[in-house]
């Protein structure tokens, strides 16, 4: 059976955390592996995370979950970590605070990849508030045919919503020259890589993760956004990403 690895980041996540724990315990998928890498939280996030283990024993439902809890150099440092640790066929990495939509979505990702193996699958995404209730789809589509150039556009696909292959993800490990859209550039770099071997990119035509709209990025918009343009002048050249961004701000300007 395909093997799906969700890593799931934290540091003083207890206020989040518990419906990113409860949708993947909930899923009725056993074949799951949840890592959590946690950047040794004094808040309550280890006894909420042991406390999600016991339960997840208790329950049967097949799934390993394995706690990693000690000091970090940042998110991405935290994130390869979890890649070092990574086995079976796709890794999916679903922050502290969103959460997976349905119990059954991880079934349903498995049952559209029907025999394939493709290097990524993608999916949609909706956006919660802090609460978790529901505001509305995320603005930015994946395309019906995602490539590597289609993220000159925007990143079109959530970071959430990208399943790589784990020989992929693990050979592609974050830059750590970027604080807050390393996962931009680790989703381009797969996907050039998989473009490079003809390994093709699978669209799933769902919503698999609810995102919670205050993440890093948005609590650092304008950084974000500055370091957003320096990975996309790194893939596209400089032209091409100057040229491109004008258009966004026309865009937005007609959309008003």
């Amino acid at each position: 059976m395909i093997k799906i690895t969700y890593v799931t980041i934290t540091y003083q996540a207890a206020k989040v955390l518990q419906r990113t724990l409860d949708s993947v315990l909930q899923q009725d998928y056993p074949e799951i592996t949840h890592l959590i890498i946690d950047g040794a939280s004094t808040d309550g996030t280890l006894e909420m995370v042991n406390d999600y283990i016991e339960r997840s024993n208790a329950t049967g439902n097949g799934h390993k979950v394995l706690l990693m809890s000690e000091p970090d150099n940042g998110i991405y440092d935290a994130m390869n970590k979890g890649l070092r640790s990574l086995d079976g066929d796709y890794v999916c990495f679903l922050n502290a605070g969103d959460f997976l939509p349905a119990s059954d979505i991880a079934s349903r990702i498995v049952g559209a990849i029907d025999g394939q193996s493709p290097a990524v699958l993608y999916g949609d995404t909706d956006i919660v508030d802090a609460d978790g209730h529901f505001l509305h789809p995320r603005r930015l589509c994946p395309p019906e045919h995602l490539t590597w150039k289609s993220f000159r556009h925007g990143m079109l696909v959530c970071h959430q919503a990208f399943y790589a292959r784990t020989d992929f993800a693990i050979a592609t490990p974050y830059s750590q020259k970027y604080r807050y859209s390393a996962d931009v550039d680790w989703c381009i770099r797969i996907m050039k890589a998989a473009a490079k071997e003809n390994v093709p990119l699978l669209n799933l035509h769902m919503v698999v993760v609810n995102y919670t709209e205050e993440g890093q990025t948005t609590l650092h918009h304008r950084e974000s956004l500055l370091e957003r343009y320096r990975v996309m002048e790194s893939h596209y050249g400089r032209l091409s990403t100057f040229f491109m961004h004008c258009w966004f701000v026309v865009r937005s300007v007609i959309s008003r």
